[in-house]
């Protein structure tokens, strides 16, 4: 039986359709993001993350939203270019979504079912919570949106030896 986690359809800010089963045999880390949020600057060690480890099997995935104080206000084109111009982000985007709430994506809904916060299975708390995913697709853990991308290299490495 295929896990409903990977078949969950994505649409990334240029249109495509993906699931997480695209990305099979890589440790995925799924991050809510925001360009005008205090957090906005962990976009730099995203990329990071994504050049250091991608050749060993690491995908970050992002994917905006505007629920936490509307600082993801623009879209697909404005976001895609805020984020090339100002971080280097070259790791997948995908179209602006809801975390929280009667709309959240269901990829989202999932993701706090199988790693609940702060606010339980129900809230994502702000922008850059981050969900770290096995190469088999099994949810390892949710990591704050205070955890800054350098502090899961442990993590990442564990995953990819």
């Amino acid at each position: 039986m295929t896990d409903a986690l990977l078949t969950i359809p994505c649409t990334t800010i240029k249109g495509e359709q993906k699931t997480l089963a695209d990305f099979a045999g890589k440790a995925v880390l799924v991050v809510n993001t925001a360009s005008k949020c205090g957090f906005t600057p962990q976009y730099k060690g995203l990329e990071e993350l994504w050049q250091t480890y991608r050749d060993q099997g690491l995908v970050v995935l992002g994917f905006p939203c505007n629920q936490f104080g509307k600082q993801e206000p623009g879209d697909e084109g404005a976001i895609s270019e805020f984020c090339e111009l100002n971080y280097g982000v070259s790791f997948p985007l995908f179209k602006k979504i809801e975390v929280n709430g009667e709309g959240t994506h269901p990829l989202f809904v999932q993701l706090k079912k199988r790693a609940p916060g702060l606010l339980g299975s129900q809230g994502i708390k702000w922008n850059f919570t981050k969900f770290l995913i096995d190469r088999e697709g099994r949810l390892v853990k949710r990591f704050a949106p205070t955890t800054k991308p350098q502090d899961l290299t442990r993590e990442i490495e564990a995953l990819l030896k």
